[in-house]
């Protein structure tokens, strides 16, 4: 076992919480992680954590999905945007220099989305450039929501295992 994993596993079950929270704020994925514990070795917590996502219903999605920053106005896309690549830098990177017209449209295109679907347009967005994001954006508007909630999760999914890597990778220097 990497110190790297003896660190996650080290942690107080409040502590753990907490960080699984930045990874996903799904509640039962939460609590399926923390009863997998002890992990063996970081492919093992990507492996529980993949199979915990997999047990979830739409109810639990749904949560994790809140879990995210909605893109709203302008001005605070631009702040939302700097303020998550400073935290996941390689999450957000390819929207810092998007021109004004692509989130734009992005705000458009999302408030269309979420009235659709009736949550949030969610994407791994690690090196994606903002324009991608808008064409996946806009192709998705065309599903149904059954197909675009497993898309959302598939996604989610995505976006809570590169979270785990930078948590587990990050332990021994948070000790």
């Amino acid at each position: 076992m990497s110190a790297e994993v003896a660190a996650v596993n080290a942690l107080s079950a409040e502590q753990f919480a907490a960080a699984m929270r930045d990874c996903c704020t799904s509640s039962r994925w939460i609590e399926g992680m923390q009863r997998a514990r002890p992990f063996q070795s970081s492919q093992h917590i990507q492996e529980e954590a993949s199979r915990i996502w997999a047990g979830l219903d739409e109810a639990d999605f749904l949560e994790a999905f809140r879990g995210h920053p909605k893109i709203g106005d302008l001005d605070s896309l631009r702040t939302k945007f700097r303020a998550q690549a400073a935290k996941c830098a390689a999450e957000q990177a390819g929207s810092l220099e998007a021109p004004d017209i692509v989130l734009k449209a992005l705000q458009r295109y999302n408030d269309e989305y979420e009235k659709r679907f009736g949550f949030i347009f969610i994407i791994c967005a690690q090196g994606k450039p903002a324009a991608e994001m808008l064409g996946w954006l806009v192709a998705r508007l065309a599903n149904d929501r059954a197909t675009e909630i497993r898309i959302a999760a598939a996604e989610q999914g995505k976006i809570t295992a590169l979270r785990l890597q930078k948590l587990v990778a990050a332990r021994p220097a948070s000790l």
